[in-house]
């Protein structure tokens, strides 16, 4: 079997090209949303956060050959587990990661913590959150609460949550993405947005899409860059993926 760690889109998607192709693939997710939309995709799923000895456990009793570490670029939790697990196991371990981009558009950032400081220092008025629900509560605490503008996914779960973090009707905008530069445009616009926060989450992110929002309006976009892990095998192009994973059909 293979374990594929999901978290993203490209992840769901991989998981269900491979099932098609007929591998015999059991889906990660944690939370109810990512469930709702595995069902629709494969067959096999498992729900929950597994630290590394539950993921450890799981991999000896579902004969697990392969873990295929699909999650978002900012899981790194995640990912050095499934390499901690790899190591201590006969399992193997590999990496799909969305590509990079050029980053050179926006003002770079190596943590949520530098990019609050940043806009401390350089930017007064309305700023526009899109680094997802799990973050809110850091950026609460280090920015004026008033001057924030969430966007976030409108699930119950994300809106209660928000909504306990002290966030105001008008401070959330629960929407889906994907969003084209027009679409990010017209919300900074709406919200007055003076600088956006982001994340380095690739193409399939939006990344591209924010970037160029904020040049157009000539306004700041702060994106926090992901860590660099070494990883045992990594690959940023599908096609290059599916060769190499005929070996465990």
């Amino acid at each position: 079997m293979i374990l594929v760690l999901g978290g993203t889109s490209d992840s769901l998607r991989i998981a269900e090209t491979l099932e098609k192709k007929g591998y015999d693939i059991c889906f990660s997710v944690v939370t109810d949303y990512g469930e709702q939309l595995a069902e629709k995709k494969v067959a096999k799923i498992v729900k929950g956060r597994m630290d590394q000895e539950q993921m450890e456990k799981f991999v000896l009793e579902h004969n697990v050959s392969l873990i295929l570490d699909g999650t978002h670029p900012f899981a790194a939790i995640v990912s050095k587990t499934a390499i901690e697990v790899s190591k201590n196991s006969t399992t193997d371990y590999i990496r799909y990661e969305r590509p990079r981009v050029d980053l050179k558009e926006a003002v770079k950032v190596s943590s949520n913590l530098e990019a609050c400081q940043w806009v401390s220092e350089h930017v007064s008025g309305m700023i526009y959150l899109t680094t997802g629900s799990k973050t809110l509560s850091f950026f609460r605490d280090n920015l004026p609460l008033e001057n924030i503008v969430a966007r976030v996914l409108p699930t119950a779960e994300v809106l209660t949550e928000t909504e306990k973090l002290g966030f105001q009707a008008h401070q959330i905008e629960g929407i889906k993405g994907p969003f084209s530069v027009d679409m990010n445009k017209e919300l900074l616009l709406k919200n007055d947005a003076k600088v956006m926060i982001t994340k380095e989450s690739g193409l399939a992110g939006g990344i591209l899409e924010k970037m160029e929002a904020c040049r157009q309006l000539d306004i700041p976009c702060v994106v926090i860059a992901r860590e660099d892990i070494t990883y045992p095998k990594l690959f940023n192009e599908t096609a290059e993926l599916y060769k190499s994973l005929e070996e465990y059909k």
